[in-house]
């Protein structure tokens, strides 16, 4: 069971890229998690890798937050270049991402703070393998969890204890009216109420949450 998830929310993750004209993208970046950017009012997800998830801890470690911390300091707020030919179903662009020429997609991996995505490619693998003998970032802990099988673990718990089954994702409204929603593997997911008499509601996948004009929580 927990395999068909994985493979489901892998298939969704990534899934029937759109292929558009190459698409260059520099300026300062606004970093979402480990993975992700915000640049120039573009979400940008950095091709060939996958980093743990904000909430998703290695051992002791917050390796999630780490990553996401490791990416901004690696950009030090200078200016990025993200080049990519694809959008997934998000509306994200898979990007490689460089800053004075330097490749965030290959450092996050070498310097232990995100995993090769292989099911789309093995760019990366020699430097997982470095980082992992030298026990770098999240390879510190003894068997740390692929962030794919991180998220299919928290979708399934959190759809079996949700009011709406398979519909575990929280659509929240901020104080300031802002509409936001929370995957099960969010930061701020267990912390999160639902009120639906207020307009909060829940949604069965990102791609509906989207679509409904609700954005993901930043850091989720």
């Amino acid at each position: 069971m927990l395999q068909r998830i994985i493979a489901i929310l892998c298939s969704v993750w990534l899934a029937a890229p759109v292929f558009a004209a190459d698409h260059v993208l520099t300026g300062t970046a606004r970093v979402t998690d480990g993975d992700t950017l915000n640049l120039r009012g573009t979400r940008v997800r950095l091709l060939h890798i996958d980093a743990p998830e904000t909430a998703q801890t290695c051992g002791r470690r917050p390796c999630g937050t780490d990553a996401t911390r490791h990416l901004a300091g690696l950009m030090h707020g200078a200016s990025v270049t993200c080049s990519g030919d694809r959008f997934d179903t998000y509306g994200r662009l898979l990007a490689v991402c460089t800053t004075g020429g330097q490749d965030l997609n290959r450092q996050m991996v070498r310097d232990g703070h995100a995993m090769v995505f292989r099911r789309y490619g093995d760019t990366y693998d020699r430097d997982e393998a470095e980082a992992r003998n030298a026990r770098r970032g999240l390879w510190r802990a003894t068997d740390p969890t692929p962030p794919w099988d991180f998220r299919a673990q928290q979708w399934q718990a959190s759809t079996q204890t949700s009011p709406q089954e398979g519909c575990p994702i929280k659509g929240n409204i901020s104080a300031s009216g802002e509409r936001i929603y929370h995957t099960p593997y969010s930061r701020w997911y267990d912390r999160t109420r639902i009120a639906t008499g207020k307009g909060e509601r829940w949604f069965c996948s990102e791609t509906e949450a989207l679509v409904a004009g609700w954005r993901a929580a930043r850091g989720s």
